[in-house]
């Protein structure tokens, strides 16, 4: 017999909440601080180059970038853009 899950889940459960009917004093609206969707697509302008990189940095990218379920271009052009910002603080 297989156990639903809700039945197996309470032999792991420790205690139960337990809410006491107790006055929760003044309450305060507070205003939506929350940016609209729009607004958390952060896109930026890139541009399209061709670069000719050594085959054993595109490979330990590629190896990386698995690992971590992402795109090794996408490591590569944060690695630049680091660099890149890096030294235009200091000039």
């Amino acid at each position: 017999m297989v156990l639903d899950i809700g039945e197996r889940g309470e032999k792991y459960m420790k205690s139960k909440i337990k809410y006491a009917e107790e006055p929760m004093g003044e309450l305060k609206v507070i205003k939506d601080f929350l940016p609209p969707p729009e607004q958390l697509v952060l896109k930026e302008e890139n541009v399209k180059i061709t670069i000719s990189l050594k085959k054993t940095s595109v490979a330990f990218f590629k190896k990386k970038a698995k690992e971590h379920h992402t795109s090794y271009q996408k490591m590569i052009r944060k690695v630049i853009d680091w660099y890149a910002s890096h030294y235009k603080k200091s000039a």
